[in-house]
C-alpha cells in the first residue's frame, strides 16, 4: 500500500516520503481500516520531530506518519464487535495511509452521512468542545480566543454562541477568506491595527465586564493583556505555543482576579475513549454534523501530493485545514 513515512527525526519537508510498505498484521482486538481522509495538523508535525513524551514516540524504520483521520471496517479481529462497512473516525497512528489497523477501543462510529473534513479531525471537534467546557463560561459571558482564525478557535466559537457565550476573536490581521463574524465571533480584535491598550479595548468591548474564559493558543504579550482584562473568578485555558516570546504576569494579577491557569491535553492523546466519554461524543458528533457548522478546510489532497499539502499547512494555516484523501467513503 501507500503510505508517507519516515526514517528519521527531523523537519517535515525534508524526512517525509512516499513509499509502497506491506499492510500491518491484525490482531485478535484490530479492525483493517480502508482510510478514507486524514487531516494534517501541527501536532503531526511534533510526532515527526520526536517532541512528544512517551509513549508517543516514532518507531523505525518505515514509521507512517499522521495520527488522526477517518475510514471504513474492511475486516475485524475475532474479538472485534463493530461489523464490516462502519464509517468510523479516531486518532491513534500510521494515518497518513491507504489502510491502517487499528485496536477497537480507539475507533468513534460515524453516521455515513457525517462530513468527511469533519471525520478526518475530529480531534479538532472534540478539542473545542473540551474546551469552551474546561472554560466553565456560562450564556452572556465573554470568551477570548487568540488565533482567532485557527480552525480550533473558529470551532470553539461556533460551540459557544450555541450556548449564548460572547466571543472576542483575536487575530494578527483580518483574513478575507473567513467572515469570524457569521461563525460565532462577536467581536474581532486586530493586534497589528491597534492604536490602544488590549486590555482596554477588551474592556470597551465587553461594556467593563471582562472576559470570563480565556482559551490561548499563542502565548507571548498578547496573553499577558489579556489576562489583565479578566473578570474575577476567570479562567485560563493554556492550548499553544505558536509564539517564542513569554509575558510577565504578577501574583497579583491571578489572586486579586481569582483567576485558574490551566492547560489543555487532548482527551484522546494518550487513550482511547473510556465509557464516560461516549456519553457525550454522540451529542458532540451531532451538532457539528449540522451544515451550519463550519469548518474550515483549503482543500483535500492526494497521498502523492504530500509535499505541497505539508508546506502549505506550514507556511499558510491560515487558508485552512488541508486534507489527505485516499477513497471515497
Amino acid at each position: 500500500m501507500n503510505a508517507i513515512i519516515f526514517n528519521e527525526i527531523g523537519n517535515p519537508q525534508h524526512v517525509l516520503k512516499l513509499a509502497q510498505v506491506s499492510l500491518p498484521d491484525l490482531g485478535d482486538n484490530d479492525v483493517l481500516l480502508r482510510m478514507v481522509t486524514a487531516s494534517i495538523n501541527p501536532g503531526d508535525f511534533l510526532f515527526i520531530q520526536n517532541l512528544y513524551p512517551e509513549p508517543k514516540k516514532p518507531v523505525f524504520p518505515n514509521q507512517i506518519a499522521g495520527n488522526h483521520g477517518a475510514g471504513v471496517i474492511e475486516r475485524v479481529g475475532k474479538n472485534v464487535s463493530l461489523p464490516v462497512g462502519t464509517f468510523v473516525g479516531f486518532s491513534y497512528y500510521n494515518t497518513w495511509a491507504e489502510y491502517a489497523v487499528v485496536p477497537q477501543e480507539w475507533l468513534i462510529p460515524l453516521p455515513a452521512s457525517y462530513p468527511l473534513e469533519k471525520a478526518s479531525q475530529l480531534v479538532n471537534i472534540v478539542s473545542a468542545w473540551d474546551l469552551l467546557r474546561k472554560a466553565q463560561v456560562k450564556p452572556g459571558d465573554w470568551l477570548a480566543l487568540t488565533a482567532g482564525h485557527s480552525t480550533l478557535s473558529i470551532m470553539t466559537a461556533q460551540f459557544a454562541k450555541a450556548l449564548g457565550v460572547h466571543v472576542i476573536s483575536v487575530v494578527r490581521q483580518k483574513e478575507s477568506r473567513y467572515d469570524l463574524l457569521s461563525l460565532g465571533t462577536t467581536a474581532v480584535i486586530e493586534i497589528s491595527k491597534l492604536k490602544d491598550n488590549l486590555a482596554d479595548i477588551v474592556l470597551d468591548t465587553t461594556a467593563n465586564q471582562g472576559i470570563h474564559g480565556l482559551i490561548d493558543h499563542v502565548g507571548g504579550p498578547i496573553t499577558g493583556q489579556l489576562i489583565q482584562s479578566m473578570a474575577f473568578g476567570g479562567r485560563v485555558i493554556v492550548n499553544g505555543v505558536m509564539s517564542e516570546a513569554s509575558y510577565p504576569i504578577h501574583n497579583m494579577d491571578i489572586l486579586m482576579r481569582g483567576l485558574e491557569i490551566s492547560s489543555y491535553v487532548y482527551r484522546f492523546f494518550f487513550d482511547p475513549p473510556q465509557p464516560k466519554d461516549r456519553e457525550d461524543l454522540p451529542e458532540m458528533i451531532r451538532v457539528s454534523e449540522s451544515a451550519s457548522f463550519h469548518v474550515p478546510m483549503s482543500g483535500f489532497y492526494a497521498l502523492e501530493d504530500y509535499a505541497k499539502a505539508v508546506s502549505e499547512t506550514i507556511f499558510q494555516p491560515a487558508l485552512g485545514k488541508r486534507i489527505f484523501k485516499m477513497s471515497d467513503l
